[in-house]
């Protein structure tokens, strides 16, 4: 099925073709209309990229690929390595026990710098943007590698996740940028393929480092690989702007912005980064997430007042956000049109139930191995790597369907009915009465259903917005999943508190309640009792039933991601930038701005295919 794309773009914006009915996304108005002529008028960063795609020549098109491949790469051993060192490094200072506050800093910061990071690409350049990220990430490894306490090495880890994350956001952007709508799965499902490699190579090298060279150097040796892997990149992406900038392809400031003061300039530059904007949503999201995950671990858990607090206050900040972004905003972070938009918005509900669903089945997968199965230590690793291998691979899968199917919608709704199957088999298998392959195979299961979803659900969000708003379509996507993630994590911290020291009690009765603590505090406790003796049987048993809770949960979860992919309109991927007007990669094919208003005649078109 395929569609006439040389007639599509001759049409006017009210006659495009999507195959969608009129009311499935909502018609321009005049408010909307003058938001998108803002946002064009802001976002310089967008008709860069799009004035760079005009210089490329026969073979230089090919060097942002390369660029992307080589810091693809690098990125993903990045982080198949240094997540091993976090342990040893706070054991140098006797603070073992912060491991979890920092990354519940490390959560907070992931979530809430994504909008901040694609309004600054919008606003700037890519290339900015890239040398931006480049220095947090270099500058937190220096630290990290150079602390003589705690406190510089959670200021570094800090820093370090500022870069990590925006170098992830980034590139997510920059493949929407440089390919067309029905090779972007493709490639961006590609990015992450090299972490198939990585993932049994990473654990390698982490325990060479750690032998022979120290967590220091482990983190300290990305200072020097992450600036080089990324300056083909970066040398790329600057000589396109400058080039396209020297031919007049790029607009020029106006005279009176050229001779406005500093600070007149510096104010102008705030307000289009709608910096009161992204601190309000910054402010909520963090105060909502922070909850989640110290609840678990504060005093009095939910009975705590500050956890109260402080979910109260997030949640009254997210009005009062929306509030601002409609009514006082020049250029808002979050336009309102997004709120309006289903395909968005159905993907990030989709990305936050999918995360939840994944972590509430994940947060104690590992624990839960290596009590239940007499498996070696390599083996359990190679089984903890199984689910991320296979979203990877089949996410690479889905990416290359969807450039022969033309389609989203329906790559999407299969995804996730094969990762329901594979949260659901997990009921049956957990504990010692499932085998070895049963258990492999519903990881491999929700690895392919994860990737064949996730990147159906991005592409579909980023073909629903004209270039201008692209890169926020990614941002939301990205907060939704990390505050699933969140809560996912919240919740399985919770069913494994109060669930365990109650089942541990029932499965080995007689058992003192000092024996109890020991064993639900250590599973290392629990793994010096051999498979056969009453205590470890009963503790597989306890195991069992906790396991069985939550993936209930995440199943039910799992269920409602699955029904909403019936809602997602079905969004034709052909030879442009996006699928609301008919402008191509170079920002060129129609004059007009979307109208978001669709005919329904794309079942003649594409039966004629």
């Amino acid at each position: 099925m395929s569609i006439n794309n040389e007639k599509v773009s001759g049409l006017g914006p009210d006659d495009i073709h999507t195959g969608l009915p009129e009311d499935a996304i909502p018609k321009l108005d005049e408010q909307t209309f003058k938001e998108l002529q803002a946002e064009q008028d802001a976002h310089l960063g967008v008709k860069a990229v799009e004035a760079a795609e005009k210089v490329y020549g026969r073979y230089s098109k090919w060097l942002p690929f390369l660029g992307l491949a080589l810091a693809s790469y690098v990125y993903s051993l990045d982080g198949t390595t240094t997540s091993n060192y976090l342990a040893f490094a706070t054991s140098a200072f006797d603070k073992h026990s912060l491991i979890s506050t920092i990354l519940v800093a490390e959560s907070v910061i992931t979530a809430c710098i994504g909008p901040v990071i694609a309004k600054v690409a919008d606003v700037t350049s890519r290339a900015t943007s890239f040398l931006g990220i480049l220095i947090f990430y270099v500058l937190g490894y220096i630290v990290i590698a150079s602390a003589n306490g705690v406190g510089a090495l959670a200021v570094g880890l800090i820093l370090y996740t500022v870069g990590f994350t925006g170098f992830q956001l980034l590139l997510s952007i920059l493949v929407a940028d440089i390919t067309t709508l029905k090779w972007r799965g493709f490639v961006s499902a590609l990015v992450s393929g090299p972490y198939v490699v990585n993932a049994f190579v990473g654990s390698n090298i982490a325990t060479q480092v750690l032998e022979c060279s120290g967590w220091r150097w482990g983190y300290g040796m990305f200072a020097i690989l992450i600036p080089a892997a990324l300056s083909p990149l970066l040398v790329t992406l600057f000589w396109a702007e400058r080039k396209a900038k020297r031919l007049g392809l790029v607009p020029a400031p106006t005279t009176g912005e050229a001779q406005a003061s500093l600070p007149r300039r510096v104010w102008a530059f705030l307000q289009q980064l709608d910096v009161i904007g992204l601190l309000l949503i910054g402010t909520s999201v963090a105060l909502i997430l922070l909850p989640l995950t110290l609840a678990p671990r504060a005093h009095g858990q939910w009975h705590n007042p500050s956890m109260i607090a402080m979910l109260v206050v997030g949640v009254v900040l997210m009005p009062a956000f929306v509030a601002w972004e409609s009514s006082f905003a020049q250029w808002p972070a979050i336009p309102r049109r997004f709120l309006a938009n289903r395909t968005v918005a159905i993907a990030a509900w989709i990305s936050l139930f999918e995360f939840f669903s994944s972590t509430l089945t994940t947060t104690y997968l590992y624990s839960f191995v290596l009590i239940t199965k007499d498996w070696s230590l390599v083996n359990i690793t190679y089984f903890n790597q199984a689910q991320s291998v296979a979203l990877v691979v089949f996410g690479i899968l889905g990416g290359l369907s969807m450039r022969f199917l033309h389609r989203a919608k329906w790559v999407l709704a299969a995804g996730l009915a094969v990762r329901l199957l594979g949260v659901g088999l997990m009921i049956h298998s957990r504990g010692a009465n499932g085998s070895a392959a049963e258990i492999i195979w519903t990881q491999i299961l929700q690895g392919m259903g994860g990737g064949f979803s996730t990147v159906a659900a991005s592409v579909a969000a980023q073909a629903s917005v004209p270039h201008v708003d692209m890169a926020t379509a990614t941002a939301i996507l990205f907060v939704w999943s990390e505050i699933g993630s969140a809560i996912g994590s919240a919740v399985a911290g919770a069913i494994w508190t109060s669930e365990m020291p109650v089942k541990l009690a029932e499965h080995l009765p007689g058992t003192n309640q000092t024996t109890i603590d020991e064993l639900f505090g250590s599973i290392t406790d629990v793994m010096a009792y051999p498979f056969g003796d009453p205590t470890r049987e009963g503790a597989i048993a306890a195991y069992g039933d906790v396991m069985k809770l939550m993936l209930i949960g995440a199943t039910a979860v799992s269920g409602v991601a699955f029904l909403l992919a019936f809602g997602m309109p079905d969004w034709y991927l052909g030879d442009k930038q996006n699928a609301v007007d008919a402008k191509d990669l170079k920002g060129e094919g129609s004059d007009e701005l979307p109208t978001y208003q669709k005919s329904d005649v794309q079942k003649e078109d594409d039966s004629k295919a």
